[in-house]
């Protein structure tokens, strides 16, 4: 069973930079496709991006954070990272991590079918 801890969150003024780490424990890192999540303040949880166990795919992306924010990994640390640039208001969310054996899951937005959530950490952007 793979557990994964979010860390990185925080308040931040419009146009801040942060980058979210998530941990993973409990199953073959290098197996696992990550992807990250959020939910805003009475809004149901929404896709932001998710990468690939396999190097050679490219990453997927929401439209509204294509062009600032970045998605990496680190397989040795067992780590997945999100990068945000040019924080907007709009991104004010609990941003969750998630894994999946299947990344289409991710590409279907398949939020029943993937395999675990972290416990979320708080992004606030401030106007």
């Amino acid at each position: 069973q793979v557990q994964l801890v979010e860390s990185g969150g925080g308040l931040v003024q419009a146009g801040a930079s942060l980058r979210l780490s998530c941990a993973a424990s409990g199953r073959t890192f290098s197996d696992l496709h990550m992807g990250w999540f959020r939910q805003a303040p009475g809004k149901e949880r929404e896709f932001v991006s998710a990468i690939s166990a396999w190097s050679g795919d490219s990453p997927i992306y929401a439209p509204s954070v294509k062009g600032r924010f970045t998605i990496s990994r680190d397989n040795a640390k067992n780590t997945v990272y999100l990068q945000m640039n040019g924080l907007k208001p709009e991104d004010t969310a609990v941003y969750y991590c998630a894994a999946a054996a299947k990344f289409y899951l991710f590409v279907e937005v398949n939020l029943n079918g993937l395999d675990a959530w972290g416990q979320g950490t708080l992004v606030t952007v401030s106007s």
